[in-house]
């Protein structure tokens, strides 16, 4: 059978980087473009749940509009769906619109529907990622220019799952308010880390914002933010389980 056509993007030259004891596929349904690694090649019933999500999402919008434009907090109704509430708790944490969170959340659905069929899975939708893994694994933040070299995030097979989410002012086509060049968060709810890399990228307004962006960073551990990197200006900031090492 012929394998579908790999669409690659510019802004995602870390997709090259491969995970030799799994299988890598990409997944695009509409704007939803996923790059999978997993035991098997299960590219087409993932598909198939990211088309249910993105159905569900799309008829919530369809009566309640302002979920996909609301740059501020918005509560789910009681009957919403899943991905809706979870979009919607992610934002109110951290004071942002709900589609803030909608990558993280789909990766993290889909990871865990999935899950049962390949306990090491890695699902990644334009820089946000969720994970299961059975082993220790090195996780990339940041590809070095015109090195081939990357800052990778260690994390011990007991740590897993786990979330990786990023946001930028100058890399891809997210919203952003800030001047972040980047800021990568950890978090085991793929929903927040997405929500709160956007919020933090906003308000990293310049390298002089760096501490306040790491202490309003610092103020979110207690509703699970576990880390963040963030570059702006030349200047780095670290915080929490973001123990660096470079491959």
């Amino acid at each position: 059978m012929t394998r579908p056509r790999v669409h690659r993007s510019p802004f995602r030259t870390y997709r090259s980087a491969q995970q030799p004891d799994l299988v890598s596929f990409q997944i695009v349904v509409e704007e939803t473009d996923l790059w999978v690694a997993a035991r098997e090649d299960l590219s087409t019933p993932m598909a198939d749940h990211v088309r249910l999500l993105r159905g569900q999402i799309r008829a919530y919008a369809a009566i309640h509009p302002n979920f996909l434009t609301s740059l501020t907090p918005l509560d789910a109704t009681p009957k919403a769906p899943e991905i809706v509430r979870r979009m919607c708790r992610a934002g109110s944490l951290v004071n942002v619109g709900p589609m803030a969170a909608v990558a993280g959340t789909v990766a993290q659905m889909v990871a865990e529907r999935f899950s049962p069929e390949s306990p090491d899975l890695l699902v990644e939708n334009g820089g946000d990622t969720y994970l299961f893994s059975t082993r220790d694994r090195h996780i990339g933040i940041l590809s070095m220019p015109g090195q081939d070299m990357r800052l990778c995030v260690p994390v011990r097979t007991d740590e897993f799952p786990c979330s990786f989410c990023a946001s930028s002012a100058t890399i891809g086509h997210s919203l952003s308010f800030g001047k972040a060049d980047l800021v990568v968060t950890r978090s085991r709810d793929a929903s927040l880390a997405d929500a709160a890399a956007t919020a933090l990228a906003n308000a990293l307004g310049g390298a002089e914002a760096m501490d306040a962006v790491l202490e309003l960073a610092k103020g979110w551990e207690e509703i699970g933010l576990d880390g963040i990197f963030a570059q702006c200006e030349g200047r780095i900031g670290v915080w929490g389980k973001m123990e660096l090492a470079v491959r």
